[in-house]
Order: C-alpha cells, then sequence, then structure tokens
C-alpha cells in the first residue's frame, strides 16, 4: 500500500477531530501558506505530484464569492457528455486521484477540483464557517464550467462536501458517487478517535504516525513517493482556517432526489461500515450502496479498476 493512498485519511481524522495544530495556529479568517518559503516547498512538491498525471487539456482558475478554484479538465471517453468532477480528501489536492484517472478517463472526460480553503493551488479570500457556504462556493465553480450537467464524485471528506452540496444546490449533478464518505451516513469510529491522537502531534517518532497510517489502510505498508510528499507539505506549510464538517442529517438525505452510488470498504476503520451502508440504503431515495469486502478507507487506491466499473455503469444509466 503507498503512502499517497492512507496519509489523506489520518488528515481527515485529525482535522475533523481540531487536533491538527496547523489548523489552528493564528487567528487568521482564511486559508493561508505560513510563509513565501513554505509556499516555495509546497509548489515543488506539488508540481512533482501534478507529473504523475495524464498531461491536462485546460487549466481554469475560477472565481467564485469565497475564493479561486483550481480545477484541471483531462479529455476522455465521450467528451460531449456530461464529465466527472472529482472532489478529493481532506489536504489531497487534485493530484490523489493519480490511481484512479486512467480508468476513469475510459468512462468520460474529468475534472479535478483543489478544494477551496485546502492545500493545493485554490485561494480562499473569504471566510467559509457554515454548510452552506462549503456548498456555496462548489456550486459557484460548477455553474462556470461550460457543460451543463455533471457527475460529481466525492472521496472521504470530499463526498461530504459533494453530498453537502446536493443537498443544498442539486441542479447541475446528473448524478452522486461518494466513495467512503465520513460524516454522511456514520460518525467517526472511537478508535479512530483515541489512535488518531499521537499521529497528530509533530514532534513524537515518525514512526508513530507511520503505524496510524497503516492501520488505516488494514495493516498494509507506508511508502513515500510524490502525492504523499504533496499531502506532507501542505499539513506542514498551509494553514487551515474551515468550519469543521458536521454529520448531515438522515431527514436531508432522505430529501435527496440526485441518482446517489454509495461505495463503502468493508474494512475501513473510519466508522462503521455496515451501519453506514444500511442507512444510505435506507435513506437515500434513488441510492445504489455497494461494499467492497475487505476494502480498507483507501479503496480508491486499493481497488481503481473495480470504482471506475462501478462509476461507469453508474454514469451509464443517469446520462
Amino acid at each position: 500500500m503507498t503512502k499517497r493512498r492512507v496519509l489523506a485519511v489520518t488528515v481527515v481524522v485529525l482535522a475533523l477531530l481540531g487536533l491538527i495544530p496547523w489548523a489552528m495556529s493564528d487567528k487568521a479568517p482564511v486559508g493561508h501558506f505560513s510563509s513565501a518559503a513554505d509556499k516555495d516547498d509546497f509548489l515543488a512538491a506539488y508540481r512533482a505530484a501534478m507529473a504523475g498525471l495524464p498531461t491536462p487539456e485546460r487549466t481554469l482558475d475560477v472565481r467564485t464569492s469565497y475564493g479561486i478554484v483550481r480545477l484541471y479538465r483531462f479529455a476522455g471517453a465521450e467528451d460531449d457528455q456530461p464529465p466527472l468532477v472529482l472532489v478529493p480528501g481532506r489536504a489531497a489536492a487534485g493530484p490523489m486521484w493519480a490511481d484512479n484517472l486512467p480508468g476513469l478517463l475510459e468512462v468520460r472526460s474529468v475534472y479535478t477540483v483543489d478544494l477551496l480553503g485546502e492545500p493545493g493551488l485554490s485561494v480562499q479570500d473569504r471566510p467559509i464557517t457554515t454548510e452552506r457556504d462549503h456548498a456555496a462556493w462548489l456550486r459557484e465553480t460548477l455553474a462556470q464550467l461550460p457543460e451543463q450537467r455533471v457527475h460529481l464524485v466525492g472521496y472521504s471528506i470530499g463526498g461530504w462536501t459533494a453530498m453537502n452540496l446536493v443537498v443544498h444546490a442539486p441542479d447541475k449533478v446528473a448524478s452522486l458517487t461518494l466513495i467512503e464518505p465520513v460524516l454522511v451516513f456514520a460518525g467517526l469510529s472511537a478508535e479512530a478517535v483515541v489512535r488518531s491522537i499521537p499521529a497528530s502531534v509533530s514532534w513524537l517518532p515518525k514512526g508513530m504516525r507511520d503505524s496510524f497510517n497503516s492501520w488505516l489502510a488494514g495493516g498494509a505498508p507506508v511508502e513515500d513517493e510524490p502525492v504523499a510528499d504533496m499531502i506532507e507539505a501542505g499539513m506542514r506549510t498551509y494553514r487551515l482556517k474551515l468550519s469543521a464538517p458536521g454529520r448531515i442529517p438522515a431527514e436531508k438525505i432522505a430529501a435527496v432526489d440526485t441518482p446517489t452510488l454509495v461505495i463503502m470498504a468493508g474494512a475501513s476503520p473510519m466508522h462503521d461500515a455496515a451501519a453506514a451502508a444500511e442507512l444510505a440504503g435506507r435513506t437515500l431515495r434513488n441510492g445504489t450502496v455497494v461494499t467492497y469486502p475487505g476494502a480498507s478507507h483507501a479503496v480508491n487506491g486499493e481497488h481503481p479498476a473495480e470504482l471506475a466499473r462501478d462509476i461507469a455503469g453508474h454514469v451509464a444509466r443517469h446520462s
């Protein structure tokens, strides 16, 4: 198991709990790099991570009420049909989809998004403090894409971001895919909370953080690579200033009409995957729920071919 497939999971747990020191070290109202030199370090790591992706057809910087959002468009199959828009996990930015892009480009053209207010090339310039704020910047971003409709795909906290959008503003979303979404159908597990604490303390031995990362990925060993370096650089250099996401109420999920595919990892330590799958199946009006037995929360890296297959079927049914 490569480090990029597990490190972002650690960030999600710690950031949701408010345990990461870099998220609270100053009083600035918006996210920012701690210095020009730190920004340069992050940009170098970001460029190295982007080198592992196919060459984008287009780079977009979209102005919203909350800042400028960076997207990349990758030309793929059925380019005249609604594309996929991929929403990453916390602190991961667009390059986290390196394992998934080859398969997904056989389905449709793809946009990747750098989350606003996170390490990446999006630039936040207004506070994001409510669920409506989180939905508004993404709604404004999608509204400025030339395509009339999109298929939205979110992983982990990106799954929360995607569901939060369709709760508030579903109009442009042809279908929704949630991959191991956190705080949508289940809360965080107690064990994830407890194990995350030593991993949040930067001066403790690196082996403690690696042990936690490995646990999240079902015991897989942790390896260094460019995407992991980018995530670590972002954690070290960027000061996050976003409100913590709250659990989306079941009654709001039940009101969603958007066709939704939910992919849960059967062995995810982040939450009770079986309970989450049961709630999703019982609550969604127009939902399909799939569980990958034995998969960890790092399912996007463990099962890229299966994810591409299931997303392809979902998109075909709802285009």
